[in-house]
């Protein structure tokens, strides 16, 4: 079967890290395996683990290794698992690359746009295919500028997908539909591009998209499942109703202006749901109470999912 056979689904969850409350902030490797039957249970067919939203930069190495190994075994064959392995170093991305690989416990890699040294599309366009070539694990290429300053453009996507057999598809958090289908018109037909805001799956979806690497499926994943078989059905006033009904939740996980970025917020719905997954690790802060009591009387407005698998 080649990459770009592997099939991830129309529902990929990028997973939070559980922490203990504790002085060091250790993995919950127990709340990890729960939280990733949960998300299973409600609709997700694929967990992204240590991806940004997992705080990736604030895991080492060992910790990434051990968490994966916990998250694989926690779904067995029932979800694809897909480790976030890329950073800024394309050589640090190719190590842990090649041992998740060695390892057995991925199906795929995550793969995101150098943040901090800011490249040019040719280096873009080198660093993925250098860490592509390095395994034969199907890899997904993450466009998130607001994060990470440099946009990865439309010509740079196409290039890649067209080049690299085992890049399969793109994680697009843009919200420019035009280099949105501009991407879908030069890709292969078996590429994929998943929404990565929460906030335009619908919108990308009727341009064409296939899904989306989702943040709120930890506690609306039911019913955005709802809202993405609805509209690859065709059924778009059904897909359109659901994403108007859905959008308050994305927009208060991910406001335009906040004092705390993501994923403060993830952390905190999934905690006000009766699942505690702890703080995060500095540099990034908890929700503050205002906010999180506004995020609570919002959630009660929501069918939102059990926290039990």
């Amino acid at each position: 079967m080649s990459a770009r056979a592997t099939e991830f689904g129309r529902l990929v969850t990028a997973m939070v890290t559980p922490f203990q409350r504790d002085a060091e902030q250790s993995i919950d490797h127990g709340k990890a395996g729960a939280m990733a039957r949960i998300l299973v249970a409600n609709g997700t067919d694929t967990i992204v683990v240590s991806g940004t939203t997992g705080e990736s930069p604030n895991l080492s190495t060992e910790e990434k290794l051990a968490l994966f190994h916990t998250v694989r075994e926690a779904v067995g064959s029932t979800a694809k698992v897909i480790a976030g392995t890329g950073n800024y170093s394309t050589r640090e991305s190719i190590e842990l690359t090649r041992e998740v690989e060695a390892s057995g416990v991925a199906d795929g890699a995550l793969l995101v746009v150098p943040y901090y040294n800011n490249p040019p599309q040719e280096g873009l366009y080198r660093h993925f295919r250098a860490i592509a070539e390095a395994t034969s694990l199907p890899c997904v290429v993450y466009n998130v500028p607001s994060r990470t300053v440099r946009n990865m453009d439309a010509a740079t996507t196409v290039r890649l997908a067209k080049d690299v057999p085992n890049i399969v598809g793109v994680k697009e958090a843009s919200d420019n539909l035009d280099q949105v289908a501009e991407i879908i018109s030069g890709v292969p037909a078996d590429f994929r591009m998943w929404s990565g805001n929460d906030g335009d799956i619908f919108t990308k979806m009727a341009v064409g998209a296939y899904g989306v690497v989702s943040v709120a499926s930890h506690v609306i994943g039911r019913l955005i499942r709802q809202m993405i078989d609805a509209t690859a059905a065709g059924d778009l006033a059904e897909g359109a109703r659901l994403h108007r009904h859905l959008l308050p939740v994305a927009r208060t996980l991910f406001p335009p202006i906040s004092p705390v970025a993501s994923p403060a917020s993830i952390k905190a719905a999934i905690t006000l749901l009766g699942f505690d997954v702890g703080g995060l690790r500095l540099p990034m802060i908890e929700l503050p109470d205002a906010a999180r009591e506004r995020l609570g009387d919002l959630l009660r407005e929501y069918d939102t999912d059990p926290m039990h698998a």
